[in-house]
Formats: structure tokens, C-alpha cells, sequence
């Protein structure tokens, strides 16, 4: 072959392996979004004398539920957040919201070997200005939450006076009912 044509295909050779070096590098595989959460269900949350104190939202992603809960106007200090077998909230002691959600019929807290309730939330740190928030993932398939939850007797989410200790059947130790509210299904 001719010396000349080597040299001029040379630079043209390099050029196409340059290309296809920077096409290689390139992933032309799309990356997947994650999937969006799809709102469930939500309440507001009110006090003894109607003034509402925060919302809660269940949000489902795949077989997961998560719960966020958002809080203002409450007093300061450590506060038990639980889901209620009923939804109900008659003032003024919120009552006949029931006792801890618990379809398994386990026994309460996080720390209990033989709990949790599916009720069972964490604590709200209620900060100088009356504000909280928590966020957790509940347990058990999205089907079978929303069955627990949205059952007939509906169900309430309740802000207690005390803190929860995560252990002592069946409330934790959480005291009176200062807040609650029903979910509605979205």
C-alpha cells in the first residue's frame, strides 16, 4: 500500500477511534426515575378546642407506606405520635379514638421483643415556637395498611402529653390525648 494514503487515512483513523472511545464512555441506557409516592390518605389534626394543630399524610411507594406527620401550636418538649384503632376524636379527651392500630395484636414499642403495634410512631420533638415533625415507614405490605387503616371503623392518628418509652404495654407510657385527627382515603 502507499506510504502517502497510510498517513492521510492515519489522522482519519484516529478521529473514528476518538469517536467511538466518547460513544463507548456514554451510557445510552436511560437511568430510571425513582417511582413518585402516591398520596393514600391524610388528617388534620386539631386540639380539644377545634384548633388545628397539624396534618398527617400516608404516602405509598411501591408495597411501602410511609407516614409524615407535620405539627404546630403544640406545647414544647417530647410528644408520643400514635395511629388510634377508631376513627373517631370527640373532644375533650379523644376517647373513642380507641387503643394503639394493632391488626398482628402484638404488644407495644419498638423496643418491646414481642411488639410493635402498627400504631406504634415515633415521638415528636415539639421545638420553643410549638413545631414538630416525624416521618416514618409503617410496617406491612401497602395493601394490608391500607385494609388496617381504612377498614370501617376508620382510624385516628393522636398526639399524647408525654413522650413514648417505646417498651411498657400498651401505650408506652404516653399519657393523655392532646391532639388528633381522622384519616380520610385520598
Amino acid at each position: 500500500m502507499n506510504r502517502k494514503y497510510l498517513f492521510a487515512l492515519a489522522p482519519v483513523a484516529m478521529l473514528a477511534a476518538c469517536g467511538s472511545q466518547s460513544e463507548d464512555a456514554a451510557d445510552p441506557t436511560p437511568t430510571a426515575s425513582p417511582p413518585t409516592p402516591t398520596l393514600l390518605g391524610s388528617a388534620t389534626l386539631s386540639l380539644a378546642d377545634g384548633k388545628s394543630v397539624g396534618t398527617a399524610e400516608l404516602n405509598g411507594n411501591g408495597e411501602e407506606v410511609s407516614i409524615s406527620v407535620v405539627l404546630s401550636g403544640l406545647p414544647e418538649g417530647v410528644r408520643a405520635v400514635h395511629l388510634h384503632t377508631t376513627g373517631s376524636c370527640e373532644a375533650p379527651d379523644f376517647a373513642s379514638a380507641g387503643g394503639h392500630l394493632n391488626p398482628g395484636m402484638h404488644e407495644h414499642g419498638k423496643e418491646n421483643p414481642k411488639g410493635a403495634h402498627l400504631g406504634d410512631l415515633p415521638n415528636a420533638t415539639i421545638d420553643a415556637n410549638g413545631d414538630g415533625t416525624i416521618t416514618a415507614a409503617l410496617t406491612g405490605t401497602q395493601a394490608d395498611v391500607r385494609a388496617a387503616i381504612f377498614d370501617t371503623d376508620g382510624t385516628a392518628i393522636v398526639v399524647h402529653q408525654d413522650q413514648d418509652d417505646y417498651k411498657t404495654d400498651p401505650t408506652g407510657n404516653a399519657g393523655g390525648r392532646l391532639a388528633c385527627g381522622v384519616f380520610a382515603a385520598s
